[in-house]
């Protein structure tokens, strides 16, 4: 109980010294603490941890009444559940923990501060954007599944190890091969890193989103789920419709074409800048701001 009194003392001294004697470290120190705050909750907003956070601050007012209101034996018991519940808590919720610090190391001065300065000729990354653009629209047109993952600044080590190491160079036959139907390596998602397919075959964790429309198949949805707690992007043709989409940040968009793919592809593969401004004419075509769900064709694609 004193290390619960000490908090709400150190949180009254702090808020006594900025407005009874104000100086530049109390504001400066407030608006730090205030911009994590905000980060921290915006981050986890959409999360499992939402419902926890307004669960401990319930706890932390009523410990308080009850201080106040000298009740020993529920301050006592909230007390203890409090000096136990932070283990607790990392162990339940290490994926929401851990999706919060991969969202807060692909910030932009962490970007800036950890990029790469490989470089690659223009001409050989719009060889390699056609040659997938071709593989994508060559395997949508035969109804044949396929689920692509581009590594970007968060590293994918782990999901590379879970398959089959390629280390080859991007070409349509390739590709094509790889997630033909009733070969070894179909079943599963191709990674490319630094513009080279690394792996095939790779094991992806589905998302727990469970705001998907249960009409998507394992491949949407692991494809969904790599993005949300890595930086990626997946594509994925629907072996079902045919249909081409995208995964990032955990949304999924749908209908893409060739001119669509070929603008994502080309920034993500561009050895010139990490980020392309896109005109609000590109941003209707990739559905950047729509829903996260086309429910239109959903019931089509029950992928294996």
């Amino acid at each position: 109980m004193a290390q619960l009194q000490s908090f709400f003392a150190g949180i009254v001294s702090m808020f006594s010294n900025l407005f009874y004697h104000p100086d530049w470290h109390n504001l400066v120190d407030v608006a730090i603490l205030s911009v994590f705050i905000y980060q921290f909750i915006r981050l986890t907003i959409r999360t499992r941890a939402n419902s926890l956070f307004k669960g401990i601050l319930f706890i932390l007012i009523i410990t308080w009444a009850s201080e106040i209101l000298q009740l020993s034996a529920l301050s006592w018991l909230l007390q203890q559940l409090l000096s136990t519940g932070i283990i607790v808590i990392v162990i339940v919720f290490q994926p929401e923990l851990r999706r919060v610090l991969n969202q807060l190391g692909r910030t932009g001065w962490a970007k800036k501060l950890f990029a790469s300065n490989r470089q690659q000729d223009t001409k050989k990354t719009e060889q390699q954007v056609s040659e997938i653009v071709r593989a994508m629209v060559n395997m949508s047109r035969k109804h044949i599944g396929a689920l692509i993952v581009f590594e970007r600044n968060t590293g994918l080590g782990d999901v590379i190890e879970s398959g089959t190491v390629v280390n080859a160079e991007i070409s349509d036959p390739l590709i094509e091969n790889i997630f033909e139907p009733n070969t070894p390596l179909h079943d599963g998602a191709v990674v490319i890193r630094e513009n080279k397919i690394v792996a095939a075959a790779c094991i992806l964790q589905l998302s727990n989103d469970n705001s998907i429309s249960r009409d998507l198949g394992t491949r949407h949805r692991a494809a969904i789920g790599i993005t949300e707690d890595t930086d990626a992007v997946s594509l994925i043709v629907s072996e079902e419709t045919g249909i081409i989409s995208m995964a990032r940040d955990g949304r999924l968009t749908r209908h893409l074409d060739t001119r669509s793919l070929t603008i994502l592809l080309t920034e993500l593969m561009s050895p010139k800048r990490e980020r392309l401004i896109w005109s609000s004419s590109v941003e209707d075509r990739l559905g950047a701001e729509a829903s996260s769900f086309d429910e239109e064709q959903g019931g089509e694609d029950e992928d294996e």
